[in-house]
């Protein structure tokens, strides 16, 4: 069984809609494929209709922004329920601060001579999607700033620029208790990118343990070998489940939907922890 864990469709950063996302799941090989997108449920209808038609399994979740010590911490919440109070709650948080927040970066930008304007951001975004600074960095490309995404945040928009707006996420330990209590499996994404800038450590990590969380996201592309191991062992050492995907964004990113999988072991032990959504098979 070939399973991708963590995908994002133009409902967030990503540059397809659901539907096309889980097109190129089929393509690609997949037998089961997550809708993860940052902060909101509103692509899982159609990606379940998606699903439905063209035979692949649908694992609906979310990406839910977290933040300790001002970094920025990233946690895949797979099947919890979306009516969860405390849930809905903390996403519609995020989305309302990152509006505020692009106002503030564009000023920033355009203070220092960088010809953009949120208009031009917001000509970027599809009906419905949660805004983030990669339609900032569309907006960019689009406007000759800069040739892709990848230069965008490299030269502007990475969290260590001058320009960087934080905005509103929970801590990570309370977003693992959220989840949780929301029915859902929680599993740390990514986290040794950008590692000196995420403050993601091994204790950190045994925190979230001990407060619910199921598993660690070890292959991924912004993970070298060495970082594999690290987290591999940690996993064993706390026991957790580890997965591997691809972080999915269309166009958006370079990175391929399935390149990284996930074992059907640890994609049994997901469902079996979630009591929040249905899981939707094949």
């Amino acid at each position: 069984m070939e399973i991708d864990l963590h995908t994002h469709s133009s409902v967030s950063d990503g540059t397809e809609p659901p539907a096309q996302v889980i097109a190129a799941a089929v393509r690609a090989g997949l037998d089961v494929v997550a809708l993860t997108d940052h902060d909101t449920v509103g692509g899982w209808d159609e990606a379940a209709e998606a699903a439905g038609a063209l035979g692949i399994g649908l694992v609906r979740g979310i990406e839910v922004s977290c933040r300790r010590d001002g970094r920025s911490i990233h946690l895949l919440a797979y099947l919890p329920s979306p009516d969860d109070a405390d849930l809905e709650h903390e996403m519609a948080l995020a989305r309302e601060s990152r509006l505020t927040r692009l106002d503030r970066i564009v000023d920033r930008l355009v203070a220092d001579d960088v010809p953009i304007t949120m208009d031009q951001v917001r000509a970027q975004v599809a009906e419905g999607a949660t805004l983030g600074r990669p339609h900032l960095a569309d907006a960019m490309v689009a406007a000759g700033v800069v040739v892709d995404r990848d230069e965008a945040f490299r030269r502007y928009l990475h969290d260590g620029s001058p320009y960087y707006v934080s905005h509103y996420a929970p801590d990570p330990v309370r977003a693992v208790e959220i989840v949780v209590a929301a029915g859902g499996a929680a599993v740390i994404a990514h986290p040794y990118t950008d590692r000196q800038l995420r403050g993601v450590t091994p204790e950190l990590i045994a925190d979230l343990a001990a407060a619910g969380l199921l598993g660690i996201e070890v292959d991924h592309r912004d993970h070298d070998e060495a970082a594999r191991r690290e987290l591999r062992g940690l996993a064993d050492e706390l026991g957790l489940v580890v997965t591997g995907s691809s972080d999915y964004h269309g166009a958006g990113k370079s990175n391929l939907i399935g390149e990284n999988r996930t074992d059907p072991q640890a994609l049994e032990a997901i469902l079996a922890a979630c009591w929040g959504t249905a899981y939707l098979p094949a």
